[in-house]
């Protein structure tokens, strides 16, 4: 049998410390060998017994989850669950936590907190056995100068200043992202480099209600683009990006000339909501060869037989290379599916995208 995944609980409450190493412990292939009740003592805890896996709540006493984590990914690279409390203030510092290199996050429930926890389960195993593949790195040393971050192992330099404009576009062209594992950050970096004038990009990332808010208002302060929750029924327009919201399916619909979003209560596909295939079923069928997929790091395979069906109906597609994925999950269904055009690094897929979005606004020139 192999070797069990090694984990340690990092959290104030002594409850949750119980639960957790609880839930963890009636696994057969995971076994929690530590908890500590503040990042100090977890600090020992770490050097001592080398974890495969950390959880990490994100706010306690002495010295906040945010700061130790910020330490262990420079110091000691380690795969980090957060466990997250669903606020408003929880949902912004989460982010700040995957900026930081957690590779993923539970929300823990405000409320009935043991049975919350226990039916989270599934869901807080299955993140723990994720982590444990997850690519992390040593994160860089931030200076004054610009903003970076490592992504599956590549520094990302966010200095890149968005493109310069695209000029006249056809407002056909429809951008649509897929993610899930990693994916916050790999989003944020294709999302930073389009210009404002980019056609509208439609995007679903696996994550849950109440987070995809601040997920969009930190992306929408750090792009040109207006970056926003999707709303049911209204118009997709360019210079826009549109997030699913999390606990919601998001498609794209036709209304006359215009893309317009759908948001609605719909089932899990593939166990997610929002799902990427429900969004690619659905450029496949109302956005064809206007299309541009992009599928980014995640578990699983999610979106992968709709990115085919896309290719099919004459879009043109992106998929993240294995060295720069935090989980080389999706990007691999997609490309044993033939869903992609061009397998990239991240830091690539952007500039390669707008080249093309170049070359199409030249060929339409050159009909006028």
């Amino acid at each position: 049998m192999s070797r069990k995944i090694r984990v340690i609980v990092v959290d104030d409450s002594a409850l949750v410390r119980s639960l957790l190493s609880e839930i963890i412990n009636r696994q057969r292939d995971m076994e929690c060998i530590g908890t500590a009740n503040d990042p100090l003592v977890a600090r020992e805890m770490i050097r001592e017994l080398d974890p495969d896996v950390i959880t990490l709540d994100v706010e306690m006493p002495r010295m906040d989850g945010i700061d130790f984590l910020g330490r262990l990914m420079r110091l000691r690279p380690t795969p980090v669950v957060m466990i997250s409390t669903l606020t408003e203030r929880g949902a912004e510092v989460t982010m700040k936590a995957l900026e930081l290199g957690a590779v993923d996050f539970v929300a823990k429930p405000r409320v009935g907190l043991a049975s919350g926890l226990n039916d989270l389960a599934a869901q807080i195993v299955d993140k723990i056995r994720v982590a444990a593949v997850a690519q992390v790195r040593r994160a860089p040393v931030r200076d004054a100068g610009p903003a970076s971050s490592v992504v599956g192992g590549t520094p990302v330099h966010h200095a890149v200043p968005a493109a310069g404009l695209l000029g006249r576009l056809s407002t056909e062209k429809l951008i649509c992202i897929g993610a899930s594992t990693g994916g916050t950050e790999a989003i944020k970096e294709v999302l930073v480099q389009m210009p404002a004038d980019s056609p509208a990009i439609v995007i679903t990332q696996h994550m849950p209600p109440g987070f995809t808010t601040s997920f969009a208002a930190r992306l929408n302060g750090l792009c040109q683009i207006i970056v926003k929750e999707a709303v049911n029924g209204e118009r997709i327009l360019p210079g826009h990006a549109y997030i699913a919201p999390g606990g919601t399916q998001f498609h794209v619909a036709r209304s006359g000339a215009n893309y317009v979003a759908v948001v609605d209560d719909g089932p899990p596909v593939n166990r997610h909501k929002p799902s990427v295939e429900v969004l690619f079923k659905s450029a496949a069928a109302v956005v064809g060869r206007n299309a541009f997929g992009i599928m980014l790091t995640g578990m699983g395979n999610d979106g992968a037989v709709a990115m085919r069906e896309m290719k099919d109906a004459g879009s043109y597609n992106y998929v993240q290379d294995e060295a720069t994925c935090i989980v080389f999950g999706m990007p691999r269904e997609a490309i044993a599916h033939g869903a992609a055009d061009e397998v990239l690094p991240l830091g690539q897929i952007a500039p390669a995208l707008i080249a093309r979005l170049r070359g199409t606004t030249d060929r339409l020139h050159h009909r006028i």
